[in-house]
């Protein structure tokens, strides 16, 4: 949308050429979140076999985010130079790559120089990817938006689901963490070969950006609906980094902990699916911003502090609230913009400053336990952004445009 002139769909020769091409866009959804929830679910494991000191589980349950914020405006420059679906097929080669690399054992210097450069290099293949498939789903699919934006963004929900809930069932199957991370190396490097003949035949012509329309960033509702993805932002990734280890530190078994996030995720799914119709039958989104901030962090909360007997439902109530409010925050590009020109700058906006400073959830998660020994005062501290993310929604949700 932001490309002068606009870049040619993907060259395909038939109606099931294009199929195969919406089957592996989805599969590519399918593997931009196991790299966050499969270490999650072994991190116990991990630290105490590799000798991880505090700061280094902190950085690479934060650093992945992070790099998603920083590699974000790279997206639409490599795209405009050498063509999005060969840029996303190499962004899969290093996802492939690093997942490869992140259970490495370095020698002399143990497994925490492979971890760090493995997960840095996921980081930065799934932010470009994170960018460029919904512009190629949009250019593509133009008939089936609908249909495809929903099957992605249930495809992305869905790996942080299966990253979940298989990874620790087949660490205590092989007795080895590095084996329960390998795994992940398989759909990825499956999908890199499904999508490589699509990719390398592709003709790219090169492309400018325009430089005219609103300015975003000047822009007062632009920076309301930004603020209010950078709180959703720092709830959903401390979700897939922190939920697993805050169950077993309060006594859950690692397989059964596998399940609960599992089955969180799934209803994410769910609220994914629904949050943005029932979002976008209003002008006014003020009061459905409101509702799934507060389920968010209530929930985020109640999984720390709630009794366990009902760690079904308050895991479930987080859920549903989180995939509610990823979704509705992501809807806000559409239903506070007037053209697809704006859309893409606010979303090139959000999801740089919002991954970036996002990811700061993780962070501060992974040193208040680290300061405190618990994780009670991420508890507090979810109330207080689940609540600030209403305040935001709120002042989103109103049905105001930018420019």
């Amino acid at each position: 949308m932001d490309d002068v002139p606009a870049a040619a769909p993907t060259r395909v020769g038939s109606r099931r050429a294009l199929a195969y091409l919406g089957v592996c866009l989805v599969l590519i959804g399918l593997n931009l979140r196991t790299v966050f929830s499969s270490f999650s679910a072994v991190l116990p494991e991990v630290t105490a076999d590799a000798g991880l000191p505090g700061w280094a589980v902190v950085v690479l349950t934060t650093v992945p985010v992070t790099l998603l914020g920083v590699f974000a405006p790279l997206a639409p420059v490599l795209a405009r130079r050498f063509g999005a679906e060969r840029v996303l097929l190499a962004a899969m080669a290093v996802l492939t790559a690093g997942l490869l690399l992140r259970p490495v054992d370095a020698g002399g210097a143990g497994h925490l120089p492979a971890l760090l450069l493995g997960t840095a290099a996921c980081g930065a293949a799934i932010s470009l990817c994170n960018v460029l498939l919904p512009g190629l789903v949009k250019r593509d699919f133009p008939h089936r938006l609908g249909l495809m934006g929903g099957l992605y963004t249930t495809a992305i929900c869905a790996s942080a689901a299966l990253g979940a809930g298989f990874t620790y069932p087949v660490f205590r199957a092989t007795g080895e963490w590095t084996a329960a991370l390998w795994m992940w190396v398989l759909p990825a490097g499956v999908v890199l070969l499904l999508f490589l003949p699509l990719a390398i035949r592709q003709r790219h012509s090169p492309h400018q950006t325009a430089h005219d329309g609103v300015n975003v960033w000047r822009s007062a509702v632009a920076w309301q609906v930004t603020i209010f993805m950078v709180l959703q932002a720092m709830m959903s990734f401390s979700v897939f980094a922190w939920l697993a280890p805050i169950l077993r530190e309060r006594g859950v078994d690692g397989g059964t902990a596998g399940v609960i996030v599992s089955v969180s995720i799934v209803l994410q799914m769910l609220g994914s699916l629904f949050a943005p119709a029932l979002a976008t039958r209003f002008r006014d989104q003020r009061a459905i911003n409101i509702v799934v901030a507060l389920m968010t962090g209530g929930g985020f909360a109640l999984s720390i502090f709630g009794p366990l007997e009902l760690i079904w439902v308050w895991t479930g109530v987080l859920g549903l609230g989180q995939g509610s409010l990823t979704a509705v925050a992501l809807t806000m590009i559409m239903v506070r913009t007037r053209d697809g020109h704006t859309a893409a700058h606010l979303s090139g906006m959000m999801q740089g400053v919002g991954y970036g400073l996002g990811s700061t959830g993780t962070l501060l998660v992974g040193q208040l336990h680290q300061s405190t020994g618990s994780f009670a005062a991420a508890g507090v501290l979810f109330l207080v952004v689940g609540s600030l993310a209403a305040v935001f929604g709120y002042r989103a949700g109103r049905d105001r445009f930018i420019g």
